[in-house]
């Protein structure tokens, strides 16, 4: 999965559906829209050389790898707030009753092969709001960094938070400086032993990173966008460098990437 080409970056989630209520008066109509957040993630990481696949939360059931072989076309999984359910309850296996690749056994058991795993936080990643993301129930509980609590996990500061960089020179920071723009909110969780705790806020982790076997996987408590990341984090000038620099390290490889690569996004119309 490793080597000289390009890293090879599997994104999932960061988009939903929204079903509006208007009343006006006596009368009330409805609406339906379509949104995606990680537009400025993805663009970051194709700018920065990366090649990478974008599955849609909505598409998991049709599209996420359902064997070994097309999920070690990846280097990296990123998983971004989008819940359990999503992988578990597929088309087959909810409307259909039928037996079915456990998605995200299949994912954990390509971690510990040597893949790379990075779950980025919201209100469906870890446990998520009243607790419905439900990871901490599911086989990646094995092979993140962080346990996971049993009930809602959210963080809210609407005051603003600034990141403390507890190990500064950590590759997996690249050259990314040590003051951090202010977020929102994240996720509670609890480093497990063995992992390293890069970044915190106050008693809780923020980034942390571990091994899974022969992979490396990486838990980022915080969002990549609004709301808990606000303009001022997306908007940073290292926002790139700083994912670029975790990704790097989730895929297993040292030094940064090729800056003469080219970019590849595939991205669904």
């Amino acid at each position: 999965m490793s080597g000289s080409r390009a890293i090879s970056v599997l994104v999932v989630g960061e988009s939903w559906v929204k079903h509006t209520v208007h009343m006006k008066g006596f009368d009330q109509f409805h609406s339906t829209e379509y949104e995606e957040g990680g537009g400025v993630f993805l663009e970051s990481l194709a700018t920065s050389g990366f090649e990478v696949t974008y599955i849609r939360a909505h598409e998991i059931s049709s599209r996420f790898p359902t064997t070994r072989e097309a999920l070690e076309s990846f280097d990296v999984v990123v998983l971004s707030d989008v819940g359990a359910n999503s992988f578990l309850l597929t088309d087959e296996v909810f409307l259909r009753s039928e037996v079915s690749v456990n998605r995200l056994s299949l994912l954990a058991d390509y971690v510990r092969a040597g893949g790379g795993l990075m779950m980025i936080g919201g209100y469906l990643s870890f446990s998520g709001i009243d607790g419905r993301a439900r990871f901490g129930m599911s086989p990646l509980a094995d092979v993140l960094p962080v346990e996971m609590l049993p009930h809602d996990d959210r963080v809210e500061t609407p005051e603003g938070f600034r990141a403390v960089i507890e190990l500064t020179d950590h590759e997996v920071l690249g050259d990314t400086p040590s003051r951090w723009p202010r977020l929102l909110g994240y996720n509670r969780v609890i480093a497990k032993p063995h992992s390293t705790v890069v970044a915190s806020h106050g008693d809780d982790p923020l980034l942390v990173i571990g091994r899974a076997g022969e992979g490396h996987a990486v838990a980022f408590m915080s969002d990549l966008a609004p709301h808990w990341a606000p303009p001022e984090f997306v908007e940073w000038p290292h926002y790139g460098s700083l994912w670029a620099a975790i990704i790097t390290w989730a895929a297993g490889r040292a030094g940064g990437i090729d800056a003469n690569q080219t970019a590849v996004m595939r991205v669904p119309s």
